[in-house]
This record gives C-alpha cells, sequence and structure tokens, in this order.
C-alpha cells in the first residue's frame, strides 16, 4: 500500500512533488507550514524562524552594499610583523634578508655608502627654521639606525633616528629607485643611508596648539645599509634585566641612553686626565702585560703559559715597577694608562681586569702626590660635571652628598685606629712582629672583626681599616702612613721608624688611588722583599715575590721618587652615580651562562650552505742539493717554523 506523502503522477505523466507530512487530525488546528523546510510546526516557533532568516538576509545585504577594503599600503612594510614574538621575527626576517641577497640588484649589504655630514650637529645648524620652512638647496648625506617606524598613508614615513626624525615624503630624487622600493625592505632597527635637506614640519595638530613643528631631514632617498635580523626591544619586549644587558652588552648600548652617556662620560674623563699629565710634561709609555714574575702590587695574579719557551707567565697585576725602571733610565716623568688582571673575587666594586693610571715622577714625594691628587681630580670633576659636588646613591639606596673641591680631609691609620677601638698600639717599629701579631687577635676579637686567614699583621691593620676609618670617608679623604709590613715597596717615613710615607683615597668608603714616595734603596728593597717571600710562605697568596730584575735596575741608581696609582673605573663609577663597576666598564667580566637552549643561527633558519673547504695536506720542502732544513724564519710572517723531512707523494688513491 502506498504512503499518503508519495508522489502521484499528473496529467503530462510527471511526478507531482511530494506533499509535506501531516500531523494527526487532532494537532491541525495548532500547527503552521514552513515552506522552506516543509516542517510543521507552532505558530512560535515559525515567527521565531522568519525573523532569523530576515535578520541574516538584511545582514548579506549590507556586506555586499559596503565598500570593500582596500589593500594595506605596502609602503607600511613591517606593521603585520608587530603582533609576532621575538623569535618568530628573527626568522621571518631572516628569511626576508636571506631573498635579499639572492639579487645583486637589492643586495641588503652594499660596500659604501658617503656620508657627508655630522649628524649631531644637525639641531644646532637649522633649529632656526619655523613650521613648514626647508632648506632643499643644501643636499646633506648621513646614515644612522633606525629606532622608530611610523607610516601616514601610502605617502609618507617617519623614521626616528637617534639625533633626529626624518620625514619622507613620496618626492624621490632623480634616478633613484620608485618610492615603494626604498622602503618597502626597511625595518625598525635597520641602519640606511639618507640623502635629503633639511626642513621642519608643519602637522595641524602643532598648529592648533601653537607649536613649532619637529626639525626632520626630508629624504630624497633611503639606502639599506644593514639589517637588523632581530626585533629591537619595545614595551611588550623590554630590555631591563640587568644579567641580559651584561651579556648582551652591544645592544644595551643601542638601546639605553644612559649606558651610551656613562661611556661616554668615562671616554671624556680618560682623556682630560691624560692631557693633565702632557701638559705637565709626563711621557705616556707602555710596558709589558706579561711577566716571569707579578710584581708591583700585593694581589693574586693570572698565570698563563708560553708554548715556544714552556714556561709559566703571569698577567700584570700593575705596572709599577716596569715604570720605575724608565725613573733608573732617565725619564724623569712617565705615567701609563691601560688594564691590570687580578685573580680576585668579581663584586659590586671588583672586576678581574680593570683600568688603572700610574704615574712616577722623579724628585717627588708622597706630600707632592698630595697636591697633585687633588688638583688633578677636583678639575676634573669640575669639568666633566660642572661643578665640585655630586651625588652617589649605593646599592642600598643610601644617598652621599660628596664635596670633591680641595683640600681634603687627612686622617693618619695608626693614631686613628688607637681613638676608636681604645687601644694603645706597639710603638710602630716593632708593628711587624709576633707579640703585635698576638696583639691584634686578641684587638680584633675585641672589637667583633673577623679576618679571614692567614692572620698576618698586615691583614688584620687592613681589616681594621676598613671597619674603623674607611667607612667614615664619604668626602674624598687621605689615609697616612701606613705601617712598613703593609707597603713593600714604599719608603720609610722620615720622622716615624716603622711607618712609611704612604696615602691611599677613599671616597664613599671605596679607595680610589694610592700612592708613596718610593723606596730606592736597594738594600732595604731586598729586606722587603723578602718579608713578602714570608708571609707568602705562610700562605698569603697576595704576596709579592723577589723581583731579582727589579733589584739589579735599582742598583744602577733610583733617584728620589713618587709613584701614584687611580683606579679609572672606581673614578668613572662615582662621578656618573653607578653603583655597579659593571656599569662603567663596555664588556665587564661575566660567570659562564648557564646552559640554556640555543636558537637557531641566522645561517641555519636561511638554509645557508657552507663554503667547500680547502683541501691541506703536508707538503715536504727540499733546499737546492737535497738538503733538508730542521729550522727557519719565515721573511713574511716573522714566525719561526720547523720544517720536517720531506714525505713520498702519497698513491693516487691515497690522495685527497
Amino acid at each position: 500500500m502506498a504512503s499518503s506523502n508519495a508522489s502521484v503522477p499528473n496529467n503530462e505523466g510527471s511526478a507531482a512533488p511530494a506533499a509535506a507530512p501531516k500531523p494527526p487530525t487532532e494537532e491541525m488546528a495548532n500547527l503552521h507550514l514552513d515552506e522552506v523546510t516543509g516542517e510543521w510546526v507552532s505558530k512560535t516557533e515559525l515567527k521565531k524562524r522568519q525573523k532569523q532568516r530576515q535578520r541574516e538576509a538584511d545582514k548579506a545585504a549590507k556586506a555586499a552594499a559596503a565598500p570593500k577594503p582596500t589593500a594595506k599600503p605596502k609602503v607600511a612594510g613591517g606593521d603585520e610583523e608587530k603582533d609576532l614574538n621575538p623569535n618568530q621575527y628573527y626568522e621571518i626576517r631572516t628569511r626576508h634578508v636571506a631573498e635579499l641577497l639572492k639579487n645583486p640588484e637589492t643586495n641588503p649589504y652594499p660596500h659604501k655608502f658617503q656620508v657627508t655630514y655630522d649628524d649631531s650637529k644637525f639641531h644646532e645648524e637649522f633649529r632656526h627654521l619655523k613650521s613648514g620652512e626647508t632648506c632643499p638647496e643644501r643636499e646633506l648625506r648621513i646614515a644612522g639606525r633606525i629606532y622608530n617606524k611610523r607610516a601616514s598613508g601610502s605617502k609618507l614615513i617617519f623614521y626616528g633616528m637617534l639625533f633626529f626624525h626624518t620625514a619622507v615624503a613620496q618626492n624621490v630624487k632623480e634616478g633613484a629607485l620608485p618610492f615603494e622600493k626604498q622602503h618597502e625592505n626597511i625595518r625598525r632597527g635597520d641602519i640606511i643611508g639618507i640623502v635629503g635637506f633639511a626642513g621642519r614640519t608643519n602637522p595641524k595638530n602643532r598648529q592648533a596648539e601653537g607649536k613649532e613643528g619637529e626639525l626632520s631631514i626630508f629624504a630624497t632617498e633611503i639606502v639599506l645599509l644593514s639589517p637588523c635580523l632581530h626585533m629591537l626591544p619595545s614595551v611588550r619586549f623590554p630590555f631591563s634585566d640587568s644579567e641580559q644587558r651584561a651579556r648582551m652588552r652591544y645592544l644595551d648600548m643601542l638601546w639605553n641612553d644612559k649606558t651610551r652617556q656613562i661611556l661616554w662620560q668615562r671616554s671624556r674623563m680618560v682623556r682630560f686626565i691624560r692631557e693633565f699629565f702632557h701638559q705637565r710634561r709626563f711621557v705616556e709609555v707602555e710596558t709589558p702585560m706579561m711577566n716571569s714574575i707579578a710584581g708591583g702590587a700585593t694581589a693574586l695574579p693570572f698565570i698563563t703559559h708560553h708554548n715556544d719557551l714552556d714556561m709559566d707567565m703571569y698577567l700584570r697585576v700593575a705596572p709599577e715597577l716596569f715604570l720605575k725602571k724608565m725613573i733608573v733610565g732617565q725619564f724623569g716623568k712617565v705615567f701609563e694608562i691601560g688594564k691590570n688582571f687580578r685573580n680576585e673575587g668579581i663584586d659590586l666594586t671588583h672586576n678581574p681586569e680593570f683600568t688603572s693610571c700610574e704615574f712616577y715622577w722623579a724628585y717627588a714625594d708622597v706630600y707632592d702626590l698630595m697636591s697633585l691628587t687633588e688638583e688633578l681630580v677636583s678639575s676634573l670633576v669640575k669639568e666633566l660635571t660642572g661643578s665640585y659636588k655630586t651625588t652617589f646613591t649605593t646599592q642600598h639606596g643610601e644617598t652621599f652628598e660628596v664635596n670633591w673641591e680641595a683640600p681634603w680631609r687627612r686622617v693618619e691609620m695608626i693614631p686613628e685606629l688607637e681613638r676608636v677601638t681604645g687601644e694603645k698600639f706597639p710603638p710602630y717599629d716593632q708593628l711587624h712582629t709576633e707579640e703585635t701579631n698576638q696583639f691584634l687577635q686578641r684587638l680584633c676579637k675585641k672589637m667583633n672583626v673577623e679576618c679571614p686567614p692567614p692572620l698576618t699583621n698586615a691583614r688584620m691593620i687592613d681589616k681594621l681599616t676598613g671597619e674603623f676609618i674607611e667607612s667614615t670617608c664619604i668626602n674624598p679623604t687621605f689615609i697616612l702612613n701606613h705601617p712598613q709590613m703593609m707597603s713593600p715597596l714604599a719608603k720609610y717615613h722620615r720622622d716615624q721608624k716603622g711607618l712609611c710615607e704612604r696615602f691611599e683615597v677613599f671616597v664613599c668608603k671605596k679607595e680610589i688611588a694610592n700612592a708613596y714616595t718610593e723606596l730606592n734603596n736597594p738594600f732595604d728593597q731586598r729586606l722587603r722583599f723578602e718579608e713578602q717571600a714570608r708571609q707568602k710562605a705562610q700562605g698569603d697568596d697576595e704576596a709579592q715575590l723577589i723581583d731579582e730584575s727589579f733589584l739589579h735596575a735599582m742598583e744602577y741608581g733610583l733617584p728620589p721618587t713618587g709613584g701614584w696609582g687611580l683606579g679609572i673605573d672606581r673614578l668613572a663609577m662615582f662621578i656618573t652615580n653607578n653603583y655597579s663597576i659593571r656599569e662603567v666598564i663596555a664588556f665587564p667580566f661575566l660567570r659562564e651562562e648557564k646552559t640554556a637552549p640555543k636558537e637557531k643561527f641566522a645561517a641555519e633558519i636561511a638554509n645557508v650552505q657552507p663554503l667547500p673547504e680547502e683541501g691541506i695536506r703536508s707538503v715536504g720542502l727540499q733546499c737546492p742539493g737535497g738538503a733538508r732544513p730542521a729550522g727557519g724564519h719565515h721573511r713574511n710572517t716573522g714566525h719561526n717554523l720547523t720544517f720536517r723531512p720531506a714525505m713520498p707523494p702519497p698513491n693516487d688513491d691515497s690522495a685527497p
């Protein structure tokens, strides 16, 4: 039997459409046919469906009537990358630059761009321009790094540089690449060359506020000189972690203005010191960085090895002994600014590799050096900061107001220790004895001063001085007249036996300079070296060895001499208000970085294949007549070469 909704043949013989299924008769009065779906539904459901269909139809009609969005101008390239993380940006940018390298016409690393203008003078020279004024008759050719990039439509791009803003309009120089081609490959961080002219913008918003426009360079040509593959720091990805800044110092320098300012100030400081000594007829010299004996200061040295001579060498801890040899050699005034190396701890004020300035002045003594020190440092601070007064903030937030103006405070070491401890010290000429050692151990225990072993007299006095005298030195202070056994190279005091003519300068509780009347008696100097050797035998690794070469030089006669050393890094810390020595050194020493996943190199990402390696094999050298030399000297390189007996040529099947 056929169902009630089966098709029924019509008069033309075709099948009629199937009728909608009908509900039972008793429900027909409450249901309505949905003509779209063919279903029988309630009146409420039908109205709901009809309203929904109407809304969808209206939405589609509105979308059809709306204008189609235009593609973003190509010159605003880079905006589509703003939501990427640094790793994604690096991969995309690397592949992009690798593609540019394939075409000589788009080479992003050109050999040369002629720079003809000093951009640091830009604001000073063109600040007279008013809003809307330009200077097109003078072409400027400059180069620099892009720190910001902003597009204003398809015909204007603004590049923010270090010393100026560059407004780029669509006025392309004749013969140059089209506007879009010049800018489509440029991103923030790239180094570009700019050809253009000076002018001042005239934006409407600044006009309304009565302000002048931005002094800019209106570029007629932009050349990509070196692309930056990495994303520069931003608000989303800041660059402020101190450890990261120290490890990526190059990025710290290019991104943080303060870092550059500190290093510029340090450079000015070194230049001032150098000119100060030149004006006083000191001769600047250079002395060895390596020696067979680490002398000139009480410090633990670094050891290296000379392979050819098969001997251990020491990196210098101070240039003192060599500079005094030059005084023996008739150089009356010498100075050296250079590196020293001490195998000691790393902290906020110590770096294993540091810079010092040392000078030696024949016929001067410690009192001449104090006057010269006050003159040099106070005038240096005045020149660099414009005042004798500076501010220094410690790592704990403690702030010191420092007055560098001469004269400076002077404190005698032993009398001051007697005053603060309430104990009478043994006679000065007995400070080196075993009885004094027992006295100092009792005193350290009484004053709750802990001195790490070995407990030599010199180390304990130095520790007490640090606790009770150095801690009071905020303004520059001379600490005078050290015990002789603390200063093996200083001359004995002319009035107080057992002491020597020496001073140290402390500022904000830290040492910045050390000086003394030099010991020039070779007999006394040998005894001092022997005392140092005894201290080393007791376990003091920092004590000095006997330098026979220096003693022999002294036997030719060292005139009465004043010697002086200044820590460049320390002084820079106080002048620039930085409590960490890392901040004033371009590339500070760092502990080995913990193992971390390494990102791929740019060559790996771009799939750059290495160049084929040259096959190298040993080739025998033979002199005329068949003789084979055992050794020789290469006239071009100056290297000593050992010639080995000539070997027979390899068989064909063994040739590389």
